[in-house]
């Protein structure tokens, strides 16, 4: 474990509600996916998110991207993410943006988001967001800071935040 892990953790562990947090793997993927599953977003249609109502999505209307699979409720909102995947996708991969802007990977929750400039954010539980809630733009700058020391690389769903 890093040191970075180490105070990472500490940091999101003075947080009450966050003390129970499991954390991922050190090498974080670039999209979220459950052990069991690849499905990004829990199998939820990211696209459907723009539209005010998250809906899961179904396996006869799938893409992968980022090497994550991507379900939609229908072929239109299939055919829209394909139009623009880093669009829809959501930022940090579907992990916690919380998490992210303490330079952290956890699993972000697909009920608990929020879109904010156009993009979509998922946090880990109600608890967590209302934190991230308080700072949104100070705690999205951090995370964008923070993300590609966490994933390696500069994600491709990262414009500048207000862009």
């Amino acid at each position: 474990m890093t040191l970075r892990t180490v105070f990472a953790a500490l940091a999101l562990a003075t947080a009450p509600a966050l003390v129970s947090i499991p954390a991922l793997a050190q090498t974080v993927p670039q999209t979220y996916t459950s052990e069991d599953s690849n499905l990004a977003i829990g199998g939820y249609d990211t696209v459907s998110y723009f539209s005010g109502t998250p809906v899961e999505g179904s396996a006869a209307f799938t893409t992968t991207y980022q090497g994550a699979q991507y379900q939609f409720a229908s072929q239109e909102n299939l055919d829209t993410f394909l139009g623009d995947p880093a669009k829809y996708a959501p930022q940090y991969g579907g992990h916690c943006a919380y998490g992210a802007a303490q330079e952290a990977a956890f699993p972000g929750d697909p009920e608990i988001y929020a879109i904010v400039d156009g993009k979509l954010y998922l946090n880990y539980n109600a608890d967590v967001q209302e934190t991230w809630t308080a700072d949104q733009s100070g705690y999205i700058d951090s995370a964008d800071e923070a993300w590609p020391k966490l994933t390696g690389d500069a994600p491709a769903n990262r414009p500048a935040h207000g862009s």
